[in-house]
């Protein structure tokens, strides 16, 4: 996937489950969860579909390589 497609999934995903928010308007280098005000389930949700979507494994000692919408790009490209 390209750095484009992985970050436009995120934010389909990320919208999904913080419908109010626009995750697109996020910086880089934001943290998701409290720019989103997203809690650890909706967190968990996001990874566990961003996995099912990208085929990318993520186990639970990742999850902070996934906080920042540029940490989630580069994760998922590798």
């Amino acid at each position: 996937m390209t750095e484009e497609e992985v970050r436009q999934l995120a934010c389909e995903l990320l919208s999904d489950i913080a419908p109010d928010t626009d995750p697109s308007a996020l910086s880089g280098k934001e943290d998701i969860r409290e720019a989103l005000d997203i809690d650890s389930m909706d967190f968990l949700n996001f990874v566990i579909a961003l996995n099912k979507r990208t085929g990318v494994a993520i186990p639970e000692e990742d999850y902070p390589e996934l906080f920042t919408m540029d940490d989630i790009v580069a994760y998922v490209q590798r």
